[in-house]
Order: C-alpha cells, then sequence, then structure tokens
C-alpha cells in the first residue's frame, strides 16, 4: 500500500517589498503552522530575484536585452549602462557585498567616488553641494560618515541599474512598486491578464526559475503567496502561473494586506486560472481551515473567509463562522529558511526615519492586533486588521522576543502595530529591563497624552531608538474632524518628551483632508516649524490624502462635507475613491501645489535650514494667495513651559 505524500506548505515572498530585512508575513505563518505540527518552510523571491540580476552574470544578460532595443528607442540610463558596461560588470559584485556586510573595507573606495561608474541618479548629488566645498553629501554624513556615505553612493549605483532594467526590460519595474499600476485599485482583471499574456521577459524568467527551484527543494503540497502591497502583485500571478503550468497539482494560495483592502469583493473568475483560494484578513485560522480541507477533514464549504471558484465556474465566497486564533496563540515568527545575511543595508532616503526602513536588517514584531483606537477617520478602521483588537502578555512577548533573538542572532526589532498600545509598552518595557534582555527597537505611536515624559524614560531605557505618530494635519480643527483624539499642543508635549528621552521622533502628515483650506495649509507648517525649532520632532513626511472605501470617509462622505465620485463597475481590486470637496480654493491653487511648498520645507527643515523663517516662503502661490499664518510665533514654546 502506497503512503500518501506528507503535506508539506511553502510560504514564498514575491517580488518587491524590502531588500534590507524578509517582509514578516511568511516568518509569521511559518512560525504559526510549524507550532500547529504543521510541516512549513518558506522562502524570500524578492530578495533572490534582484540578487540573480545585480551580479555580473545577470549584468550581462541585462546587456544584451538592451543592446536588442532599437537604438532610437534607448534612454539615457540605458546608453549610459552600456557605455560603461565593463565598469559595471566588475564592481557589481563586490558592492552587493558590501551592501550585504561582507566586505566593509570596500567603502573607502567607493566614498573616495572613483570607483563606481556614477550614472543619472548621481546628478542629483550636485544640489546638495550649496556650500561650494566640492562635499556634496558631507553635510549629510559629517567628517566620520565614511561607511554612510559609500553606502549612500552605492544605493544610486543599484538605482541605475533598476532604471535600466525598467527602461530595457520592464516600464514597471522597480524595487518597491514593481508594476503596481496593474493591480492598485484597478477595477478590472484585465491589465493583469494582457501582462501574464505577455511573452517573459528577462526578469519574468529569473523569477519563474527561482520559483521552480524552490518547488524542487520544497516539494510543497500548498504554495501561500504574501502579497502586501499593489507592487508585489505582478510577480506573485506569474510565480502562480509558472508552479501552476509544471506542478498543476499543487495547490495555490493568495492573501496578505493587498488582498485584505482591495480584493474584498473579488468576482473575476479568471484570478483562479492561477491560483485555488484566496483568503481575506487574519491567515491563521482560514489556514488551518485550507489545510484541513485539502487533507479531507474538512469539506469546502467550511472555510473561512476564502474565495473558491465553484463548479459554475463562478467565484464564491465562504465564511463558515468560527473563532479566530488568539493573539496569544499565534505562535513565534520564524525566520528560519531565509537568508539573512544576504540582505542588502540601503541607504537611499536621507530622511532619518526613512533610514530605518531601508538600512539594515529588523526583526519585526507585533505587539498587538488591530488598532486601541480605531477611530481615525482616514483609516481603514472598518476591516479586521484595524477593528479586531487583542494583545498578548508582556511574558508572551519577551518569550517571542527571546527565541527570536537566539534563531537570527540580530537584536533590533521594527514594532509593526499599527499603533502600538501605551499599556501594552509600558509592560513590554519593564519585562525586558527585568530579564535584562538588550534589544533595540522602534514603532509606530498614537502621540497621546498617556506618553508621559517618565514613560517615555522608560521605554528608551528598554532600547526604544525612535518613534513615529500621526500628526497628519497640523490643525486642532481637523484633528477633530479626523477623530484623532489628539491636540497640536499634546503632540508638542508628547515628541518632546521621546526627544529628550534620547528617542529619534518622526511625524507622519498628510495634505488635501477634507474641508483643508489655504489658511489650514500654512497653519498647519507653522506648527510642524515650531515643533523642528523646539527640539520636538526630527524627522516628517507629508502624504497626500488619499480616501479609500473601507475609511469613514469612504463610507459616511456627508459627514465630511465631500462628495465621492462614481467608481467604475468592477470585479477585481477596489480601494482608492475620488471625492469632490466644495471648499473654495483661491485661482491656480490647489492641493497638489500647496504639497510641493510642505515637502520643500519640510525637507530643508530636517537639515537645520529655513527653521527660522517665515513659512510662506516655501509655497509658490500666485501674489496675494499665500496668507499670513494665524498660529503665534511661540505657541509650541508656550506649550512647553519654554517661553
Amino acid at each position: 500500500m502506497t503512503r500518501p505524500a506528507p503535506f508539506k506548505v511553502l510560504s514564498l515572498i514575491p517580488p518587491m517589498t524590502q531588500l534590507n530585512t524578509p517582509y514578516p508575513s511568511t516568518a509569521y505563518l511559518t512560525g504559526f503552522l510549524r507550532s500547529r505540527g504543521v510541516d512549513a518552510v518558506q522562502e524570500d523571491l524578492a530578495l533572490a530575484t534582484v540578487l540573480a540580476l545585480l551580479n555580473k552574470k545577470g549584468l550581462t544578460e541585462l546587456r544584451d536585452a538592451a543592446l536588442a532595443l532599437p537604438v532610437e528607442e534607448r534612454s539615457g540610463p540605458v546608453n549610459f549602462f552600456l557605455d560603461h558596461f565593463h565598469d559595471y560588470a566588475v564592481t557589481v559584485n563586490p558592492v552587493i557585498a558590501f551592501l550585504q556586510g561582507r566586505d566593509s573595507t570596500l567603502s573607502h573606495r567607493i566614498a573616495g567616488r572613483g570607483f563606481l561608474p556614477e550614472g543619472p541618479r548621481f546628478a542629483a548629488l550636485d544640489a546638495y553641494d550649496d556650500d561650494g566645498t566640492g562635499d556634496p553629501i558631507g553635510w549629510a554624513f559629517g567628517a566620520l560618515g565614511q561607511t554612510d556615505r559609500a553606502r549612500h553612493l552605492a544605493t544610486l549605483y543599484l538605482n541605475d541599474l533598476a532604471d535600466v532594467l525598467r527602461d530595457a526590460v520592464d516600464e514597471g519595474f522597480e524595487f518597491v512598486r514593481y508594476s503596481e499600476r496593474l493591480a492598485a485599485s484597478q477595477p478590472s482583471f484585465d491589465p493583469l491578464a494582457e501582462a501574464l499574456a505577455q511573452p517573459p521577459n528577462l526578469i519574468d524568467t529569473t523569477l519563474e526559475s527561482l520559483a521552480l527551484q524552490a518547488i524542487e527543494r520544497h516539494q510543497p503540497t500548498l504554495v501561500l503567496l504574501s502579497v502586501p502591497f499593489p507592487g508585489s502583485v505582478y510577480a506573485a500571478f506569474r510565480i502562480a502561473q509558472c508552479i501552476k503550468r509544471a506542478h498543476p497539482n499543487i495547490r495555490m494560495g493568495l492573501g496578505g494586506g493587498f488582498v485584505n483592502t482591495e480584493l474584498r469583493e473579488l468576482k473575476d473568475a479568471r484570478v483562479f486560472d492561477h491560483v485555488d483560494f484566496v483568503t481575506l484578513d487574519g491567515g491563521e485560522r482560514p489556514l488551518l481551515s485550507l489545510i484541513e480541507h485539502l487533507q479531507g477533514q474538512r469539506s469546502g464549504q467550511r472555510l473561512q473567509r476564502t474565495f473558491i471558484r465553484n463548479g459554475a465556474g463562478l467565484v464564491q465566497y465562504i465564511n463558515l463562522a468560527e473563532p479566530d486564533i488568539p493573539f496569544e496563540e499565534v505562535g513565534t515568527a520564524t525566520w528560519d529558511g531565509l537568508p539573512l545575511h544576504q540582505y542588502l543595508s540601503l541607504l537611499d532616503m536621507l530622511n532619518p526615519m526613512n533610514r530605518l526602513w531601508s538600512d539594515g536588517r529588523w526583526n519585526k514584531l507585533t505587539v498587538a492586533h488591530g488598532c486601541y483606537w480605531k477611530k481615525c477617520s482616514f483609516c481603514d478602521v472598518s476591516l479586521d486588521y484595524i477593528s479586531r483588537y487583542e494583545t498578548a502578555q508582556a511574558s508572551t512577548l519577551v518569550d517571542r522576543i527571546e527565541q527570536i533573538v537566539a534563531e537570527t542572532g540580530q537584536t533590533g526589532f521594527h514594532l509593526v502595530d499599527e499603533a502600538a498600545p501605551p499599556k501594552a509598552l509600558k509592560a513590554l518595557a519593564e519585562e525586558l529591563l527585568r530579564r535584562g534582555v538588550q534589544i533595540s527597537w522602534w514603532g509606530n505611536i498614537r502621540f497621546e497624552k498617556t506618553f508621559t515624559l517618565e514613560l517615555c524614560e522608560l521605554l528608551a531605557q528598554s532600547g526604544c531608538i525612535a518613534m513615529s505618530g500621526g500628526l497628519e494635519v497640523a490643525s486642532d480643527r481637523l484633528l477633530s474632524l479626523m477623530k484623532k483624539g489628539v491636540s497640536v499642543e499634546q503632540v508638542a508635549q508628547v515628541t518632546k518628551g521621546f526627544a529628550d528621552a534620547g528617542v529619534m521622533v518622526h511625524a507622519y502628515l498628510m495634505y488635501g483632508f477634507p474641508t483643508q483650506t489655504v489658511q489650514d495649509t500654512v497653519d498647519a507648517l507653522e506648527y510642524v516649524r515650531q515643533l523642528f525649532e523646539n527640539g520636538c520632532i526630527h524627522s516628517g513626511f507629508f502624504h497626500r490624502f488619499v480616501c479609500t472605501v473601507h475609511s469613514p470617509v469612504g463610507l459616511n462622505p456627508e459627514a465630511y462635507g465631500v462628495t465621492l465620485l462614481p467608481l467604475p463597475e468592477g470585479t477585481f481590486a477596489k480601494n482608492d475613491v475620488g471625492f469632490v470637496d466644495p471648499t473654495p480654493m483661491p485661482p491656480g491653487v490647489d492641493h497638489d501645489l500647496l504639497g510641493q511648498g510642505l515637502k520643500k520645507a519640510i525637507y530643508n527643515f530636517m537639515h537645520g535650514v529655513g527653521v527660522e523663517n517665515d513659512v510662506r516662503q516655501w509655497f509658490e502661490l500666485p501674489k496675494g494667495q499665500c496668507p499670513k499664518t494665524t498660529v503665534p510665533r511661540q505657541k509650541i514654546a508656550q506649550s512647553l513651559g519654554l517661553r
């Protein structure tokens, strides 16, 4: 009698996510499945694809693809690459080794500016040489920052090569947002279907080869594709397509952040030409049921939060009511199987908080599932990843931390909560200190009054090095409309407490929120200026407000004074929705124009430039249409008791 083959689950990270550290979804799922006795493994095909392309052999293939282009269709980056191919071919392997931390002494040659071919991306350095010293990035790294200087130059070098891949091979290629236009809020599956029907290019064939090699290594029964972002959807379907073609008996599941936000109303059956199951929200319970189904222990009608294609060829959503796995019982993430020493520490943006995202390998940890506040009107508060709030005991979290450090040898942790709860952070810090566990960690919070100076100091003592939080539109009126639950003065006091405790503070900022006026925008920038001036924040980033169908604004636009634009009939992705804001704006002025000034201002504030100046200087508005701020110049200082 033939024994059945053992059941094995392979979780894959498709291109593109991050290159400096593994995206944590497969680590979470693999750790959970192993805790339940399931044979589970994982691989990062995002990193593997980049490493396969960015070596001497890969660049030789890229040169062949570039030479196949008609001369008149070759872009500036492509021509520069072809002209300097030898220099790229002999430097690419050493640069990758340097960025992986395997050859630190190369920093001397890279920083000297004579080792790397300097393509179009390096032109941006000239803009930094404002003092005429001939050292355009000296202000950013200082006299002792040679390794950082070299890492930034090496990152520009890789970005030049990414531009060549985009222009010569695949117009959608980027290191992060790979072909996201094919998926992001895309009502139809047609663009993806058309792209998948095209003959595979160099990037596709590289990815397909790596995927099939992973299948041969692991011989899985079920393959899980985690797609956190629109920029990883195309590659996920390419992987699924080639696996289905070569191994039609392997079952395929699709899940992750993109699915959870954009595919909740999936109707296009063509998706199931490539995958067999699409699951929503927390993956633990649906996966256990799916495995039981594939092992013949559960019928297909007893799945949870799962889309399938039924016998009639139609998409069917099945959601048998069963309790989710408690957060306390999801197990410890594992990075076993991921090449932790091959990730690339990049230094792309000089923003200090953005640097944490791209530089260094951080273990990902979740303190609590969901958000304890879940009221912000711009957030997807109706979805599970926000609405279902669960915590774990501090002892459980530190057990997980110690297990992860023992496995990875890395003591850096990024807390990936939507907003880490202050009570849980306090308990975590106390437990870390009680056990003498030494880690460095950073995360995202609400700048709420519970974060007293004493708590900030406690968190710093436990290893907190940075905190980010949403100030959004720095306007008490708009913060109230957003239901943010904080005031500008409160934010100032909390951020100052963290800064004084030696913690770097980053503010997420927003513009274009419903009913925001030019006056609101100018006043918001004045508040931000004062926060920098008084040492409350060290870093910030402005982004344009986007309305989603799952947010309070999208669900109840009348309450925010806006009218939603009708969405086209769709059978695939649905998330962003346009809106009309009747708030009057001066002729020739819009939020995009204001946004240019906001971004220019905060870039300079981060480098100590123009902090003392009138904020109107940053806005290039028609004459007479930039009002003077109504915020007293010492408002923040007075709220901090400094005046």
